[in-house]
């Protein structure tokens, strides 16, 4: 029986999701990986998260969900991927490529799963640095997740455990 403390880590396949998981397990946790299929235009990023959590000997659970539904994103509508942005649109615009509130989708899943485990400690890939202008991988935004998870999950109102939400980039 392993006595780490646990934790979920949201693993989309790519670089950052991946290096969250190995901080996560650097860090001695007994880790939990979550994706979620939400209609995105390809799977190669569900492949690499299975690849990468299987090397890793993490469990994956794949969740379904179907943002397509919604829309509003090159990621999951007809609307085109923009190619070769200079760096002051990245950092001025919030891009096509932003699904909404798929960030405060994916983290509540993860609080939701983390609760079952009683797993107090969630990780996710966001990076401040290089958002790319997404509103929900800055760092106000993740401090006010966590605050919102410690107000609405049984567990935290019962004084059981108070979750913290880890953005090692």
């Amino acid at each position: 029986v392993n006595s780490d403390p646990k934790a979920v880590v949201l693993v989309s396949g790519g670089l950052d999701s991946v290096t969250a998981l190995a901080r996560a397990q650097e860090q001695g946790f007994d880790c939990y990986a979550i994706s979620v299929n939400y209609g995105q235009r390809h799977s190669s990023e569900l492949d690499a998260a299975k690849r990468v959590t299987d090397a890793a000997g993490v469990p994956l659970k794949v969740l379904p969900l179907d943002l397509r539904a919604i829309g509003g994103s090159a990621l999951t509508d007809d609307i085109e991927v923009p190619k070769g942005r200079d760096e002051n649109t990245m950092t001025s615009d919030i891009p096509v490529t932003y699904v909404p509130a798929r960030t405060t989708i994916f983290l509540s899943y993860a609080l939701s799963w983390a609760e079952v485990l009683n797993a107090w400690d969630i990780f996710i890939g966001v990076n401040a640095v290089d958002y790319s202008g997404y509103p929900d991988c800055r760092p106000e935004y993740i401090h006010a997740f966590e605050r919102m998870a410690n107000l609405a999950t049984k567990a935290s109102v019962e004084g059981v455990g108070n979750f913290r939400i880890h953005t090692p980039l």
